[in-house]
């Protein structure tokens, strides 16, 4: 069972950034299948960045430009770069991991963007 422990949210003024963090209790060396989703009150959690075992990217098209995932093989720790914030980026943020076939989250942290 993979383990993931986010971190970095917090409260941030509109044109801000912050890095969000995804600790993995073991190698994301070779798994396919990692990510950012968000869920904001009153909605369903949305994807919103996917990173592949060797490096591709994809992203929402309402975070481009905007958002960088990428990860730290060595310290099995997934990242999501935040710039520009929005209010409209205001969430719960959740990291995600699928490994042969299971899916696995972590508990989310809160990312509050002030106008």
């Amino acid at each position: 069972q993979v383990k993931l422990v986010e971190s970095g949210g917090g409260l941030v003024q509109v044109g801000g950034s912050l890095r969000l963090s995804c600790a993995a209790s073991e190698s994301i060396f070779s798994i396919n299948g990692m990510g950012w989703y968000r869920q904001a009150p009153g909605k369903q959690r949305e994807w919103v960045a996917g990173i592949t075992s060797i490096g591709s990217t994809i992203y929402l098209d309402s975070v481009k430009e905007r958002f960088t995932i990428s990860k730290d093989n060595a310290k099995n720790t997934v990242y999501l770069q935040m710039n520009s914030l929005k209010p409209a980026d205001t969430a719960v943020y959740y990291c995600n991991v699928v490994k042969y076939s299971t899916s696995y989250w972590g508990q989310g942290t809160q990312v509050t963007v002030s106008s």
